[in-house]
């Protein structure tokens, strides 16, 4: 049976979708944990499990890590490290209703036919479950042990492998002629089962990211602590959107057309940081203050977040998510209830009155529905999820 478009990414203007990342590096890099992280938070109501992407991690790295303020990538000196194309396969037969997102693929890394055809496989084998979080990649180191194309070219090798996976998974009779890329009389198939292809999420924060963005992707997914473009308050954010709506004008695209995924990977229940403008950080402090924040980007159309709850062990890691679902998940649904339900608004370009006028509260005495955690809970949340026919199990219905 073939997914009407998007049938699954852009469910309904009241959904809301949280998702987590799998590790492939690191301790919890194992086959026990990784099925056991999977499997809790599709009981839970998750919708995403993000897969991350390094192939090999070199003993000597020089290059720039964009998403801490040294510089360094956390874990680099371990080496562990799984093939996550392989992990996202095996996570398909061992999940049922979960998106399994590349987050992001170093597009650069593989050959670009061989990438679309594992990609299209996935896709029929998971039942249409692909989403493609897509990067041009920061480790030079990587490049060359893998014997990529040239590090200082990525950018292009990104879009020019992009255009050939959608010639691929698009046309009967595909054919490409490109710097990096040549094919012709060839047949492709199958197909993916999203049609016309699986959601492509562009992430990066930098002008280039926002470009490749407003020409090819279905969504900007951007980390927001980039100290080089930071989105890390609800006004960095606010201008990011403002500027790749931007892009998407010049080429002639309606930006309405792009849709915004956030990944808040620095999130630790109860961790307040400030920002180098005097801000609180968004998805920083209190409960309260993270459900505002999860408020505030649902305003903005902002509908699908991922969040980091991976800790030193499997059993803090289950700790963190369920703890997450029955706090954070719980009073967002009854914020919106007490808020008036799924309210229309301004685009984000012209302002957020919801954001601009109620900023995150310090205070804790919200109206909140406390569960217990318990798996009378997990039952119930899952009844809730699989008792609408139209919605997969992971999304939240927030419609008053």
């Amino acid at each position: 049976m073939l997914l009407p478009a998007r049938a699954v990414h852009h469910l309904t203007e009241t959904a809301m979708r949280f998702g987590y990342n799998i590790a492939i590096r690191g301790p919890l890099a194992d086959a026990e944990s990784i099925a056991t992280l999977a499997a809790r938070g599709e009981f839970l109501g998750f919708t995403h499990l993000a897969i991350p992407d390094h192939v090999v991690i070199p003993r000597s790295i020089l290059s720039t890590y964009p998403y801490s303020q040294n510089g360094k990538m956390a874990g680099a000196s371990d080496g562990h490290c799984m093939e996550p194309l392989t992990i996202m396969s095996w996570l398909a037969g061992i999940t049922r209703k979960m998106r399994l997102l590349t987050s992001v693929m170093v597009v650069p890394h593989r050959p670009a036919l061989y990438t679309a055809k594992v990609l299209a496989t996935l896709d029929v084998l998971s039942n249409g479950r692909v989403t493609l979080g897509v990067g041009a990649g920061w480790m030079d180191e990587e490049f060359q042990a893998l014997g990529a194309p040239p590090f200082a070219e990525r950018g292009k090798v990104t879009d020019e492998y992009l255009d050939a996976f959608k010639e691929l998974w698009t046309k009967d009779d595909p054919v490409f002629e490109g710097k990096y890329v040549r094919f012709r009389d060839i047949a492709f198939l199958p197909k993916p089962l999203q049609r016309p292809h699986p959601p492509i999420w562009v992430g990066g924060e930098s002008p280039a990211a926002l470009r490749r963005t407003a020409r090819i992707g279905d969504t900007w997914y951007p980390i927001g602590t980039n100290p080089q473009f930071p989105l890390n308050t609800v006004a960095r954010l606010r201008d990011g959107i403002a500027r790749m709506r931007v892009e998407a004008e010049k080429i002639g695209r309606d930006p309405a057309t792009i849709s915004v995924a956030y990944w808040a990977n620095w999130y630790r229940e109860g961790n307040t940081v400030t920002t180098d403008d005097g801000q609180r950080q968004l998805f920083t402090g209190s409960d309260a203050q993270v459900v505002e924040d999860i408020l505030c980007l649902k305003e903005m159309g902002i509908q699908d977040q991922l969040f980091n709850f991976l800790r030193a062990s499997q059993t803090e890691s289950l700790a963190a998510m369920e703890r997450f679902a029955a706090e954070i998940m719980r009073q967002f649904l009854a914020r919106r209830s007490v808020n008036g339900g799924d309210r229309r608004h301004a685009p984000v370009s012209r302002g957020d009155p919801y954001c601009a006028h109620h900023p995150p509260s310090t205070s804790t005495s919200l109206p909140v529905m406390k569960l217990a955690a318990s798996e009378q809970m997990y039952s119930a949340m899952a009844a809730i999820s699989s008792g609408c026919p139209h919605l997969p199990m992971g999304v939240w219905s927030i419609s008053a």
